[in-house]
């Protein structure tokens, strides 16, 4: 199984009067992995990296890696508009216990795909560590197209893709012309994304049952169609409730109803809604004793031996 495979989750930044709340972090980061999940993002979009500084971002980092101690791969998140700033940031992280890099097209400036190119391939030469592509045109405001991904792929050190684009006929050709790992980065096409062929996700619900998440990923690899089909139906509607409202928000609620978290963002994002929340309220209680597939219970791994380490707190 290649590192680039399975559920992986991008860490909430939880906060505290303002600060980074940087014990609490660390104790999702271990109940994920106790879950079972494959690997963690630190400072991606569900993290609200835009609105960290350089400082608060290096001690989220330090504090991941020092309860990962290597046992589960985690990758940095690196986004902006200014190329060779990018270059210098993950050149200096370059002595971190890092896997790699997530990073996306430039933002904002809505660059040619030969500037996407560029950009990204600068980047990558500026660190031996991996690079996981992130292809999000809703919030960067440029597709990074098929033709483009595969011109990158002469990087050696890119290896993956987070495909975010929510466009089927993409995601199909990504799995079936590319040679990058693909990982699904809309939840709601994670089903549809491993039915392809894709190797994962990266995925913001998963922080709030990781165990269905990990559940479902283990049985469409032991080709269980009809058992992941049913469970994914029973997740479909947490999946939409949790982004339903602008991310990583609806999540934070969702972890603060756990008892996980405070229900705290960094301006612009705000709490959700009430009424987003007495609807999440209620999928989380109709969920809270959902029990393992038939066939799930008897598949090797974590997922097995750790669903019961994690329980929804009441």
């Amino acid at each position: 199984m290649s590192i680039y495979e399975g559920i992986w989750v991008p860490l909430v930044t939880p906060f505290k009067n303002g600060r980074p709340e940087l014990d609490k972090v660390q104790q999702l980061a271990t109940q994920l992995m106790a879950a079972g999940i494959h690997g963690l993002v630190v400072c991606g979009t569900t993290g609200e990296a835009a609105t960290l500084n350089e400082h608060e971002q290096k001690q989220l980092l330090t504090a991941v890696l020092e309860v990962t101690k290597n046992s589960c791969p985690v990758l940095m998140g690196i986004s902006g508009s200014d190329t060779h700033s990018l270059a210098e940031k993950v050149h200096a992280y370059d002595d971190q216990h890092l896997q790699g890099f997530l990073v996306s097209a430039p933002s904002y400036l809505r660059p040619s795909q030969e500037g996407v190119r560029l950009h990204l391939e600068t980047i990558a030469r500026a660190t031996e560590k991996d690079v996981v592509l992130y292809n999000v045109p809703a919030r960067t405001g440029v597709n990074i197209d098929l033709s483009t991904i595969i011109a990158l792929e002469k990087q050696k050190n890119i290896v993956a893709i987070k495909e975010s684009s929510g466009n089927l006929t993409q995601m199909m050709g990504l799995v079936n012309c590319s040679h990058l790992k693909v990982l699904c980065g809309d939840d709601a096409m994670l089903m549809d994304t491993l039915s392809m062929g894709g190797q994962g996700a990266i995925s913001a619900a998963a922080h709030v049952r990781p165990d269905l998440f990990v559940q479902l990923y283990e049985l469409m690899r032991a080709d269980y169609f009809p058992e992941a089909q049913a469970l994914f139906a029973k997740m479909q509607n947490l999946i939409r409730l949790l982004f339903s409202e602008s991310n990583p928000a609806p999540v934070k609620a969702a972890l603060a109803m756990q008892g996980l978290i405070q229900e705290e963002l960094r301006l612009p994002m705000t709490a959700m809604s009430l009424a987003g929340k007495i609807k999440l309220a209620h999928e989380l209680q109709r969920l809270s004793d959902l029990p393992l597939p038939v066939k799930a219970r008897s598949l090797p791994g974590p997922v097995i031996n750790n669903v019961r380490n994690l329980r929804m707190v009441r």
